[in-house]
Formats: structure tokens, sequence, C-alpha cells
């Protein structure tokens, strides 16, 4: 698992310092790319949690009932957010509700922003060498395991953007434009 983590460190930063002059390296490359995807894909959620209307917080792309809602995939994100950054701060999951569960659009937005809230102060004192520390980590079945520091938050920034896939479907089922596909500003040249 940890050769794995480290293929895909690696992998993620030689682009970034292949496309980064010598002089413009950032100290720490790793966990400032993860730093900066995880934000991006936080305001991403955040922003569509925001666009889509109350009414459609129930919907789900298709007939099976096992597929979350639209509320649903925020409280997913919420849930793992608070697991995956409370494992990488070493402490207990401050979270003990399901919040899945909730049933209306301020109570969805306010877990999601709690959530967010709790995750990004882990991400903002984020280092390379932090990342590369051993942490305990104690698995939602209860299993005892070590890990590095950065691999929950790889690990919560890469569910996180799967979850925003699946809202986009939401989205464009109800002809939403979701944050990531509106238009940008052009730049002066």
């Amino acid at each position: 698992m940890i050769k794995q983590i480290a293929l895909v460190l690696s992998t993620l930063a030689i682009p970034l310092l292949a496309q980064t002059p010598a002089a413009q390296t950032p100290a720490n490359p790793l966990s400032t790319w993860l730093r900066t995807a995880y934000t991006n894909n936080h305001n991403n959620i955040l922003r569509s949690a925001e666009k889509m209307p109350e009414e459609f917080y129930g919907l789900r792309p298709g007939a099976q009932e096992e597929v979350r809602t639209f509320g649903q995939q925020l409280g997913h994100v919420a849930n793992f957010n608070f697991l995956w950054c409370s494992q990488a701060k070493g402490e207990k999951n401050p979270n003990t509700g399901n919040l899945e569960k909730l049933t209306t659009k301020a109570g969805f937005m306010k877990a999601l922003t709690d959530a967010f809230a709790y995750c990004d102060p882990v991400y903002a004192a984020l280092t390379d060498s932090s990342g590369a520390e051993m942490v305990d980590i104690t698995q939602e079945n209860g299993r005892q395991t070590r890990n590095l520091r950065m691999a929950p938050l790889i690990l919560n920034y890469g569910h996180n953007n799967e979850i925003y896939g699946s809202m986009v479907t939401m989205m464009r089922m109800k002809s939403i434009v979701p944050p990531a596909s509106e238009p940008r500003p052009r730049q002066k040249k």
C-alpha cells in the first residue's frame, strides 16, 4: 500500500516539476498540489450544493434505491471528510452520526460546511515531510493500521472528486450547469 501511494504521489509530482522552472518549484510540491486540488474540488462541491434547488435534493440518477440521492451524496462527502481528516490528524472522528440521513438542504449544507471546515486546516498544515509521517489509523471496520499521513487525505480528495462526478450527472439531468463547467471570464492578453 505504501509503495502504491508513493507511486501515485511521484506520478502526480512529475508533471508539476516538469512544467515549473527550478527557481519556481514550490518547497512542498506534493502537498501543494494536493491542497490546491482539494480546495478546487471543495469549492465545486459547495457551489453545487448551493446551486441545486432543494426540491432536487431527493433526486437519484435512476430508479435504484441503493443509489444515493443528491442530498445523500453531500452527506456522504461530509461523513468521509470527517473520517479521513480525523485519521490524518490522529484524532477520534468528531462525527458520530450518519450525515446521509439528513433531510433538508439547510441540514446538508451545514454538515458539508462543518466537514470542510474540519478538513481545511489539515490540508493547510500539510507539508511533504509531515505527509510522509506514519500515523495510526482506525479503519471503518475497526481494524488498526499504520499509513502515511497523506494517504487518507489523498483518499479524501479522490473520493470527493468521484462524488462530485455523480453530482454533476444529477445537475445535468435538471439542466443545471455544474460549477466546473461554468464559463470562465476571458483573460486579457
